[in-house]
């Protein structure tokens, strides 16, 4: 017979009935329970299948695209499960203060982990997912809380407040949109937007991932858990710790959650306390002829220099430059017959927030927070701006940087007020500075002090050492200063800023250009009734002065007449345009009280 006839009548031949699944008796005669069918592959069965007769059915070939999808897809589903568990881990133990961070923060045992893994693990399934989502979201907002306190500790050398902090995310786009341009503000507001978004939904589904992983596979994922339990109870209980000092038992979840509990109930308390402090003011009632004797006849001026901290005159890197700028200015002023005397005051804001430093200045009150700015300004304290109005100085605010309206002008309460737009400079801008200090120095200088006038208290915070520091003017012959379009001539570009040492050569040379601008003022248009008194607002921030920088500010007083350094020198302050290590540091908001009795009447 042919194998074609043969193949053909197998294939038309009647059907074959299937075997009989054999039974086995029981001891009472009846046939036992059928057996469970097995799977191909098992033990017992053939691998392939068979035709009746027992032969082999062919089969078809499996397509070698079908196998290497499955093998793409077994790899996906790796590399997803190994994102989850990265994104799960990182916003558990990732710290929220830069120095922190490193091989060490991944090298530990999160405790809030173990619970959360332990919960999902014996709820049942209806539970578990949502419970799940919900962790997730949660952690995914602590990791943006810990960015932000990252950013703040980079920025301002504190954590994030989540009561008072959130009217500086406007301050931080003017800053970006008056550096880097309105595009560029635009851009950076749409990716942390875009982060604050996506960060929680991405890491809810990284969690309901390894939710899914572990119910799969219940009894290894509980010895797991199990043993990472005893091992953390047991670092905890013996303080064991990485080569960095950083415990192996973690809870910094908890911990971070608590001490920004632990922020909402200070501030809540310190409204109550401010308002006990403003209520105590020496000063507040005292007639305007008993203020400010010593000072009779004479301009004062009060200049901030932007981010001039003890840094700048300490730090190695920093203080050669700016202390040859200051002693050089020193023996030329000595020569013109002027002298000077130096201290430190202690910034309430580090890095930023130069208005705190304003308001402690001025106000006598320690002005650290955003709300107690606000509680400030809706009140009627004697400010030092008020004690010289009141003792019948005319009032003066030069506020170069002041782009927008500044209803805080009416507090303080100048009689003239120049921002910006009524400084009309035309030349160009200096990164974040509209314009330079020797512009405006020149500009009030025009305006304010030519001209025979009434004695003057002035407020000029210079901004040209303002961050970044990526353009610097160069001084010009002040004859020439004229509306400021000389300064398109007098543009010096910085150091492209891409690490450390550039940013911080960028701000030693604007440091050092501020305070050979205001030496040089007080040269050309000083006199014998002029005072000045210049210090920093505050430290710059932690990538030029490092971690844990301290908040002192070099402060100055320059005059020519010799009775007023007399009225000081029961402070202490060093000879000299530069303090020393041994100067004295007090807080700021002791200056306003120690200033007006020392050139009180019962000097």
């Amino acid at each position: 017979m042919s194998p074609l006839i043969s193949r053909r009548r197998l294939a038309v031949g009647p059907p074959v009935p299937p075997p009989r699944t054999p039974t086995s008796a029981t001891s009472s005669g009846e046939a036992g329970p059928p057996k469970e069918p097995t799977l191909p592959g098992e033990a017992g069965t053939p691998d392939e299948p068979t035709l009746p007769g027992g032969a082999i059915a062919p089969q078809e070939p499996t397509a070698p695209r079908e196998v290497a999808a499955s093998r793409g897809r077994r790899i996906l589903a790796g590399a997803g499960t190994g994102l989850a568990l990265v994104l799960v881990v990182a916003a558990l133990v990732v710290p929220d203060e830069p120095h922190r961070l490193g091989p060490g923060a991944f090298l530990r045992i999160p405790l809030e982990g173990l619970v959360a893994a332990g919960l999902l693990l014996v709820l049942p399934a209806r539970a578990r997912r949502p419970l799940a989502v919900l962790l997730g979201l949660v952690l995914g907002l602590l990791g943006l809380l810990k960015l932000l306190d990252m950013g703040f500790f980079v920025a301002r050398g504190r954590p994030f407040d989540v009561l008072l902090d959130w009217a500086l995310f406007d301050d931080g786009f003017g800053f970006l949109a008056d550096s880097v341009g309105r595009a560029g503000a635009v851009a950076a507001a749409a990716g942390a937007l875009l982060l604050a978004v996506g960060l929680p939904v991405l890491v809810a589904w990284g969690v309901l991932r390894l939710a899914r992983v572990a119910v799969r596979h219940r009894a290894t994922s509980v010895r797991v858990v199990a043993a990472l339990s005893v091992l953390w109870l047991g670092c905890a209980l013996f303080g064991v710790r990485l080569a960095a000092g950083v415990p192996v038992a973690g809870r910094d979840a908890t911990a971070l959650v608590a001490a920004h509990a632990g922020q909402i109930r200070a501030g809540l308390r310190d409204r109550v306390a401010f308002a006990r402090e403003v209520s105590v003011d020496a000063y507040r009632d005292v007639p305007g002829d008993r203020l400010l004797t010593g000072l009779r006849g004479k301009d004062v001026l009060v200049a901030f220099v932007e981010s001039y901290g003890r840094d700048a005159v300490e730090a190695p890197g920093l203080a050669p430059g700016v202390a040859a700028v200051l002693d050089d200015g020193y023996r030329r002023l000595r020569a013109a017959g002027y002298d000077a005397r130096s201290g430190f005051l202690r910034s309430p804001t580090f890095g930023g927030g130069s208005w705190l430093a304003h308001d402690t200045l001025l106000s006598g009150l320690w002005i650290d927070n955003d709300q107690r700015h606000r509680d400030l300004l809706a009140g009627d304290r004697l400010t030092l701006n008020g004690a010289f109005r009141r003792a019948g100085w005319q009032t003066v605010g030069v506020m170069p940087a002041a782009t927008q309206p500044w209803p805080e002008g009416r507090f303080f309460g100048f009689d003239r007020y120049y921002d910006a737009e009524k400084l009309a400079y035309r030349g160009p801008r200096f990164s974040y500075a509209p314009m330079p200090d020797q512009y405006a120095l020149a500009t009030f200088q025009r305006l304010e002090r030519a001209e025979p006038h009434a004695p003057l208290m002035a407020e000029i915070p210079l901004i040209s050492s303002h961050s970044p520091w990526s353009a610097i003017p160069q001084p010009v012959p002040w004859g020439a200063v004229g509306d400021g379009t000389i300064f398109h001539r007098a543009r010096i570009e910085g150091p492209v800023q891409r690490d450390s040492a550039a940013i911080r050569a960028g701000y030693r040379q604007s440091i050092e250009y501020t305070l050979r601008t205001l030496v040089s003022y007080v040269l050309t248009y000083g006199g014998d009734d002029l005072v000045l008194v210049f210090l920093g607002d505050h430290q710059p921030a932690a990538p030029v002065t490092g971690e844990h920088a301290s908040r002192d500010v070099p402060i100055t007083i320059v005059a020519k007449d010799s009775r007023v350094l007399d009225r000081i020198a029961g402070w202490g302050w060093q000879d000299g345009l530069r303090p020393g290590l041994q100067a004295p540091v007090w807080p700021m908001d002791a200056f306003r009280d120690r200033f007006l009795a020392a050139f009180g009447p019962t000097h």
